[in-house]
């Protein structure tokens, strides 16, 4: 019996930063998931996106972080936005769990397009593995 319980191997809470807001309002026209590793290779991600928008990303070290972008794309509202869940290591990678809030008919948003997005650091250049939850 002991040996089974320790099969699953423990999932370990993971500390990260959200740099969302310090990267500004940016623009994703279709889903995106994808992890940088260098400062170089986010910024051309991000810059193929946005083009002709600068892009400000605060300090990161890459030698002990690496990048984690997931976005929604075009979202009809105000109402849209995305949140992380939990982030834990796991069996060798890193899980990120993130949840879409979409709005109900009795929230007051304003109807324009939007692009949810997360961009985190994560201290680990394990492999990153996303679950995006349905709607609660």
């Amino acid at each position: 019996m002991l040996l089974l319980a320790g099969c699953g191997g423990a999932k370990r809470p993971l500390a990260y930063q959200d740099l969302t807001a310090k990267v500004g309002g940016l623009e994703f026209t279709h889903i995106t998931v994808d992890t940088s590793r260098s400062r170089a290779d986010l910024l051309d991600k991000l810059q193929r996106n946005n083009p002709g928008l600068k892009i400000r990303l605060p300090p990161i070290d890459y030698a002990k972080q690496e990048t984690f972008l997931v976005a929604a794309g075009p979202r009809s509202s105000t109402g849209y936005s995305l949140h992380v869940v939990r982030v834990y290591e796991h069996r060798g990678h890193v899980e990120v769990i993130v949840r879409e809030r979409t709005p109900t008919l009795g929230d007051r948003v304003h109807p324009r397009v939007t692009y949810p997005f997360r961009l985190l650091a994560l201290p680990s250049h394990e492999p990153v593995h996303l679950k995006w939850l349905g709607r609660p």
